[in-house]
């Protein structure tokens, strides 16, 4: 496969796996079957801002966005106020998500709170109607070429615990009645069972991020990171919520390739609080973690 341009030079992959993303047009709502279905997570808009369809809907309420979608929004923005300074490697964003992010045209405002040579600080918000929904600071690099011994401790860095070829397809165990989340992903179970513990799970993208735009591959890591805490959920999701309110992803490389695995574990505490963590693997290996901060609750 060759190299895709992409809003954040080039695409990143070469020779990687010769599994191509099956595309799926997801169901229209009843209420608008006289309607075209969506074939992005958004559309960009000329005011700036970004509608968001239901292909962004998340398992949590039918009004609201899965958080993946609207972080990798943001990941785009993040990496081309990056590319202005010819930083073309984020190495952190962290998402602080303060409220739940509607359905509905959405605004970014990036900010760059510090630049030197070989690296750059970022803020940014994402909001709606003028009422802030999440926060935003993102660490990118410069890359270099770098020489390094044969042989270091610890490597070479790991592989996934399977490949995509030989990971069966699977479905997301929530609702499915309505278009969402699911339709815009695409997903193989790499070890372990959804919702039953520690999982690891291959996600590719059905749909672009924005219409008529190939994601970059850290769009593709954003978008599918934020799943950790459901893929390797320990709770039964009919009785108990498990919303993660922030999520941080460190990358080590730019990752390659459409498809991306996330090997995710959960922990919780005795007070009402956990933990997600996860690795993060393109299929040619470890490219980076992921931690996500839990609220666990009973569900009324």
């Amino acid at each position: 496969m060759k190299p895709v341009p992409t809003a954040f030079g080039q695409g990143d992959a070469g020779e990687l796996t010769s599994v191509p993303c099956r595309k799926r047009m997801p169901a229209v709502m009843s209420q608008h079957a006289d309607q075209a279905p969506p074939t992005s997570a958004y559309v960009a808009l000329d005011n700036g801002t970004y509608r968001a369809t239901v292909l962004t809907r998340g398992p949590w309420h039918p009004d609201h966005q899965h958080a993946g979608p609207p972080i990798a929004l943001v990941m785009r923005a993040i990496e081309r106020a990056a590319a202005e300074l010819g930083l073309t490697h984020v190495a952190r964003l962290t998402a602080n998500l303060l409220r739940p992010i509607p359905i509905t045209e959405l605004r970014i405002d990036v900010h760059t709170d510090y630049a030197g040579r070989n690296a750059a600080h970022f803020s940014a918000r994402l909001s709606s109607a003028s009422k802030e929904l999440a926060r935003f600071t993102a660490l990118a690099q410069r890359e270099a070429e770098l020489q390094v011994p044969a042989v270091l401790p610890g490597h070479p860095l790991p592989m996934a615990p399977r490949s995509v070829e030989a990971s069966p397809a699977a479905q997301f165990p929530f609702d499915t009645r309505l278009p969402g989340y699911h339709d815009l992903m695409e997903s193989r179970v790499a070890e372990g069972d959804f919702f039953r513990g520690p999982c690891a799970a291959w996600f590719c993208m059905r749909h672009p991020l924005i219409d008529g735009e190939e994601p970059s591959s850290n769009q593709r890591v954003a978008v599918a990171a934020d799943s950790g805490n459901g893929i390797s959920a320990v709770l039964d999701f009919r009785r108990y919520l498990f919303v993660n309110s922030d999520l941080t992803i460190n990358l080590l490389r730019r990752p390659q390739g459409e498809w991306i695995c996330i090997d995710a574990r959960t922990l919780v505490g005795p007070a009402g609080g956990g933990l997600a963590e996860a690795r993060i693997f393109d299929t040619t290996g470890l490219v980076g973690r992921a931690t996500q901060s839990l609220s666990i609750r009973p569900r009324e």
